[in-house]
């Protein structure tokens, strides 16, 4: 795992109330993390995913995921670095949690 992908798990999604796999094999691909309860896919993303090889591998994939009715999210490894409260917080809301105003818990603090 990159640090970045360590960040996230140790972080964040270990401290949730659903079950995250990390590189699970769906089809013939890996991704980073999958939680089958919101039949979610998130995936991070470094440098090469910026070229136009790369942007086109992940389009074909996020296509095929969403082909089994998977939602793909994607960041990039600058926004884990920078802005890591906003996508944990991104995340927490594509999940199936009760909403607010119901009894929602409030989302695990990442850690700095």
């Amino acid at each position: 795992m990159t640090k970045e992908e360590k960040r996230l798990w140790y972080d964040f999604l270990k401290k949730l109330p659903l079950t995250f796999y990390r590189q699970k094999v769906i089809g013939h691909y890996i991704v980073d993390f999958y939680c089958a309860q919101a039949q979610l896919v998130i995936e991070l993303d470094g440098n090469q995913h910026g070229m136009p090889e790369g942007l086109e591998r992940d389009r074909k994939r996020d296509e095929y995921m969403n082909t089994l009715g998977m939602t793909v999210l994607r960041y990039s490894n600058l926004q884990i670095q920078r802005k890591f409260p906003d996508v944990c917080s991104d995340i927490y809301h594509h999940l199936p949690l009760p909403q607010e105003g119901d009894d929602k818990p409030e989302p695990p603090t990442p850690s700095p």
